[in-house]
């Protein structure tokens, strides 16, 4: 199974537009375009989300192949990993049936989504599929009742323990969302006590995005950092590109 890359880049997300930035990367080209600037920065992952031909997000199957086909040949080296999230607009039968048409490398999925239609045998189902198929699924804690749902689902070993991939969010996507270091503790303190070995990284929102993602490389974690989550370099300047974002998160890494 494919191990997290130890920095992604999630570079545009499911909300943001250019009014939030003009090198926000919308169309399949300029996600490419964006990816490969990222690579040479110091990416060796890219977080993947298509948008439909109105900038709207998307979990099309066509969108995703495209894209795939695309990043594949232009950063052969870089880990794709696409996403499932449903921004309200998709049900757990749809995010999981998008995995199993597009079959990706690597996907991202949200603990508290797939299981929020009370099927959780569904949701188990879905993983081992995933694993059998060689499909690294990272899942997507954001706080308590994640971090609580995890736990029962490893204590009854009905996730495995073995290759298990997790991303720490720190916050919400939410209207001036600002992440601090120390919101990491919880998630740390958790995985000491649940699942040590697991492979994880972090990602975080707002102006302290660095110091966030800085605090999980020293906890041993790996990061996610991009425009996704955040526009401003340490400094508090507003990143030019995606790719000055992993530059200043590569220069903590060397």
């Amino acid at each position: 199974m494919t191990p997290l890359p130890r920095l992604m880049v999630a570079p545009n997300g499911a909300r943001k537009s250019k009014a939030d930035h003009p090198a926000l990367p919308i169309s399949i080209d300029e996600i490419v375009a964006t990816a490969v600037d990222c690579r040479d920065a110091g990416a060796d992952g890219i977080h993947l989300h298509v948008r439909d031909e109105n900038g709207r997000h998307s979990l099309d199957v066509g969108l995703y192949r495209e894209a795939l086909a695309e990043l594949s040949q232009a950063v052969p080296d870089m880990v794709i990993q696409i996403t499932t999230e449903a921004v309200g607009l998709y049900t757990a039968a749809q995010q999981r049936e998008v995995v199993e048409q597009v079959n990706p490398q690597a996907v991202s999925v949200a603990l508290t989504e797939m299981l929020e239609d009370g099927d959780t045998s569904r949701a188990i189902t879905f993983y081992n599929q995933c694993v059998h198929d060689d499909i690294a699924v990272q899942h997507i804690l954001y706080g308590e009742r994640d971090l609580n749902s995890m736990s029962s689902l490893l204590k009854n070993g009905r996730i495995e323990r073995d290759g298990l991939q997790l991303l720490f969010v720190l916050g919400r996507h939410s209207q001036n969302q600002q992440s601090a270091p120390e919101d990491l503790d919880p998630f740390v303190a958790w995985l000491t006590q649940n699942c040590p070995a697991a492979d994880w990284a972090v990602c975080a929102f707002g102006k302290r995005e660095t110091e966030c993602l800085v605090a999980g490389l020293h906890k041993g974690g790996k990061v996610r950092v991009g425009f996704e989550n955040s526009l401003w370099n340490a400094d508090g300047a507003i990143a030019a590109s995606n790719a000055e974002r992993v530059y200043e998160l590569k220069k903590f890494m060397l």
